[in-house]
């Protein structure tokens, strides 16, 4: 899906394929360099709408608030009839969980058929928005400045038991590839959770599902109480034959853990959620990350003897190491085993997945041979961002690790072996 901020209305320019031009560095990902060039352009052309508005874009892909707000409030001025600014800066307030302005950043925008939210910002709902007027959200209650929660289990996903609303224990599962913290539907329906509207959501092999807004009022981990939640409603106990006869109630989010230091440690079979305040000592590999959209993580990999390319972080990624798109699969000469393809269950539906197996994955400078990989259809975020993502690393490749997610040095922290007791 091309983005419309791709084909936006370029002032100041010769022409659109001028712009085309000019974005080659942005679309190869190579997003410090595509800055410089946008910021020659827009010193030189102050009215520039594209580069401008591009300056705010990659602002946000480095969670770099006030830059990106600067440059998207410009943009936003030079066009005020375009809506790609507003939606941004929404995100960007979003992100902040400045959620009254995030809501005022999109007056006059049909929420409901505005393209970039319904493809990359989901997650802006204004009356889910609006509800949190006078209240904090993701304000914690309890004491120090970690909590640390056992696994349930790490195979084949990470479960956790949390507690929704003051309620009985449920089992969540922990998923990279979600953005808010997300309801079983049916479960939703059991607390009495409101309804403010729905979006329709891409999941695995370009599955269409209807996901709906919703909040929760206390979300229990560990030993700390977080309070003031928004969330979304999916059916996920479709997927409860994955948690050895527990029933799956919902799922965590990227978003949850961009609040936090947040280390999903395999080999200790932990969950740890840091107050960003509090120390950690690094002691993996650094592998710097960008954040696409409301939730998709994404930072350099290489495929094989294949150039390196961007990847989407997704712990989501069931029975697997990697899933690559098309283009990848075929510039890697990657053969599938379709002798060995298999039905099973998605949060989008039933699909078909076909096994194959890629000699080297890299992410950063971390490495792993013979990764197991999935095909099950169309890869639909290949450029849906605007710049080339080849494909997704998901739960075989970081099993080995303890991951740390580190939101405000945009940087993940890959420590083999586990991290420090």
């Amino acid at each position: 899906m091309a983005l419309a901020l791709a084909v936006a209305p370029i002032a100041a320019r010769a022409d659109a394929s001028q712009a085309e031009a000019d974005d080659a560095l942005f679309r190869a990902g190579k997003f410090a360099d595509a800055q410089a060039q946008y910021a020659t352009i827009a010193a030189s052309t102050p009215r520039d709408y594209h580069a401008t508005l591009q300056l705010g874009r990659i602002a946000l892909l480095g969670n770099r608030f006030t830059e990106a707000e600067a440059w998207l409030m410009k943009a936003h001025a030079l066009q005020p009839g375009e809506t790609d600014a507003q939606v941004t800066l929404a995100e960007v307030y979003y992100r902040e969980d400045a959620f009254d302005k995030a809501a005022a950043a999109l007056k006059g925008i049909d929420v409901g058929k505005n393209q970039l939210i319904q493809s990359q910002y989901g997650t802006l709902n204004v009356a889910k928005l609006q509800s949190f007027a006078g209240q904090t959200p993701y304000q914690v209650q309890g004491d120090g400045s970690a909590t640390t929660v056992k696994l349930l289990q790490t195979e084949p996903l990470p479960l956790v038991i949390v507690r929704v609303n003051g309620g009985k224990e449920v089992t969540f599962f922990i998923d990279t590839g979600g953005s808010e913290i997300a309801l079983d539907t049916e479960f939703a329906r059991e607390l009495g959770v409101p309804n403010y509207g729905g979006v329709e959501g891409t999941f695995s092999g370009g599955q269409q599902a209807t996901v709906s807004h919703t909040r929760i009022d206390s979300f229990g981990i560990g030993g700390w109480t977080i309070r003031n939640i928004p969330a979304v409603m999916l059916p996920l106990r479709q997927l409860s034959e994955l948690a050895g006869g527990r029933t799956i109630d919902g799922l965590i989010g990227t978003t949850l853990f961009s609040h936090f230091l947040t280390t999903l440690d395999y080999p200790r079979g932990e969950l740890v959620l840091r107050k960003k305040e509090a120390p950690f000592a690094p002691s993996g590999v650094r592998v710097p990350f960008w954040m696409a959209g409301d939730h998709f993580m994404v930072g350099w990999g290489q495929v094989d003897t294949q150039p390196p390319s961007l990847m989407f972080v997704d712990t989501g990624l069931i029975g697997a190491g990697v899933k690559l798109g098309e283009t990848m699969l075929k510039a890697a000469r990657i053969k599938l085993e379709t002798d060995k393809a298999q039905t099973g269950a998605g949060a989008g539906g039933t699909l078909r997945t076909v096994p194959y197996t890629v000699r080297s994955v890299s992410f950063g400078a971390v490495r792993e041979t013979e990764v197991p990989g999935l095909y099950d259809g169309p890869f639909p975020w290949e450029h849906l961002f605007g710049f080339y993502l080849a494909g997704m690393l998901g739960h075989d490749f970081y099993r080995p690790y303890a991951v740390t997610f580190d939101f405000d040095r945009m940087e993940i922290d890959l420590a083999r072996g586990g991290g420090a007791p």
